[in-house]
């Protein structure tokens, strides 16, 4: 299993997606699991980039036959406190929620890069003149570095299932590279579509039947 889901991923990667999976957690009890009503909550900030989140993640998942509710529509992103959240998970599975799919960002990296010009140039000098007329535009060209951030992602699927303790069945980091330099629309496919890819090969949502999966390929 995890061999077939390196391939998908390298596959995915030669794409030219945004977002890579760094790592993964499942819970060892479960070999597969089958949600039935979902709620997806984006937990950020940006009420733009949370809206996009969760409705292309809601798109995915009823294209996959499930019943899904965006917590954009359900509650806002006040803080609540222990027993307001108690009362929420009650309201859920009194409403048939079964699972909840969390994904928030947890940190972000700055990254620099040399230009290619510099960076593949492995000759070593012998003479501190060679060196220094190859590399002096360093006080010159502001190409010269590449300066660009790494958001670091986590996503997780929780069962609210009420004859079951409320338990984690699967958490998975991604990196998205330099989401400022793109529209939200494409960083939110391509996380959205590294996230369901997992999920599908882990067996904890189905797979998208080949009707739908050609009509979602021309969407995209």
């Amino acid at each position: 299993m995890k061999s077939r889901i390196s391939i998908l991923l390298m596959l995915l990667l030669l794409s030219c997606s945004s977002t890579q999976l760094v790592d993964s957690w499942k819970n060892p009890d479960i070999d597969s699991y089958e949600p039935y009503k979902v709620l997806v909550v984006g937990l950020t900030s940006d009420e733009t980039a949370r809206l996009q989140f969760e409705e292309k993640l809601k798109q995915e998942l009823e294209l996959r036959g499930y019943e899904v509710v965006m917590s954009f529509d359900l509650f806002k992103t006040e803080k609540m406190n222990t027993e307001e959240l108690d009362s929420l998970e009650s309201q859920l599975i009194k409403s048939g929620f079964d699972t909840i799919l969390l994904t928030k960002i947890i940190g972000v990296e700055e990254k620099i890069t040399y230009s290619e010009s510099y960076k593949s140039y492995n000759e070593t000098y012998r003479k501190f003149k060679d060196e220094f007329l190859k590399h002096q535009d360093i006080y010159y060209s502001p190409n010269y570095y590449n300066a660009y951030q790494i958001y670091k992602a986590e996503t997780s699927v929780y069962c609210i299932c009420p004859t079951k303790d409320r338990e984690l069945i699967w958490k998975g980091y991604i990196n998205i590279t330099d989401p400022q330099a793109q529209s939200i629309e494409k960083t939110v496919n391509d996380y959205v579509k590294l996230a369901v890819l997992v999920l599908e090969e882990e067996q904890l949502i189905k797979s998208l039947p080949i009707n739908n999966q050609e009509s979602t390929n021309l969407i995209n």
